[in-house]
């Protein structure tokens, strides 16, 4: 017989880790919103978004569909957060001015390079070691109008060489790892323990995972 320790709690959260991706977007007067979410999920060549329906992004995407999602890695998580209590919208919502501030250079503050996108408008995060171009193709309201989840088409990937196993279209998960968000802290992935039976790059990966904090000098399109 098992002792059941667990009990019933009730979290004001539930981000039980999460990969943190940095989302620029079009602003009404032609300037990038850089906007940092935890609430993003792959289904083939699609990406799902949780937003947030009073957000700037989502504003944003409602009328210019265009986007970038960057991928960001654990080194740059100390960037990442100087983002979380800015805002793109001006004037402040009244329910965010306790808490953010506006502020229209998102890059220049956190301390990312914009790099010019090939397909969409919004500019890719050098510093991030995946770049997804995508353009919205829904944005299904939820929680009684709180959220939108978002869906997208990823256009093209731009990969930085160094996590792409050599002579293939793969990305090398030894060597890649995304910055996590569990319960409001960062974290990065743990040694590998193994690998899916579907996975492609089990005999092709190599160990040790890089840093990937800089501007790419070339990208791949996958």
């Amino acid at each position: 017989m098992t002792n059941d320790t667990h009990r019933v709690i009730t979290p004001s959260i539930l981000y039980f880790g999460t990969p943190v991706v940095l989302l620029s977007t079009e602003n009404e007067d032609g300037s990038c919103n850089l906007a940092p979410i935890s609430s993003a999920w792959a289904l083939g060549r699609h990406i799902v978004l949780g937003l947030g329906s009073d957000s700037h992004t989502a504003h944003n995407l409602a009328q210019r569909p265009e986007l970038v999602i960057s991928v960001a890695s654990p080194e740059l998580w100390e960037r990442v957060e100087r983002l979380g209590p800015l805002t793109g919208a001006s004037p402040v919502p009244e329910a965010k001015r306790a808490v953010y501030r506006y502020e229209p250079d998102k890059f220049g503050a956190a301390g990312f390079t914009p790099v010019p996108s090939d397909l969409v408008t919004p500019p890719r995060v050098g510093e991030c070691g995946l770049q997804l171009e995508a353009r919205v193709r829904a944005m299904n309201p939820g929680g009684g109008g709180a959220f939108f989840g978002v869906e997208c088409e990823v256009l093209r990937v731009h990969a930085d060489e160094r996590v792409v196993v050599p002579g293939t279209q793969h990305i090398d998960p030894a060597r890649w790892s995304p910055l996590i968000y569990n319960f409001r802290h960062y974290h990065g992935l743990t040694p590998e323990l193994g690998h899916g039976f579907r996975s492609e790059t089990a005999a092709l990966t190599r160990p040790g995972p890089i840093s990937v904090d800089r501007v790419p000098s070339a990208v791949t399109p996958l």
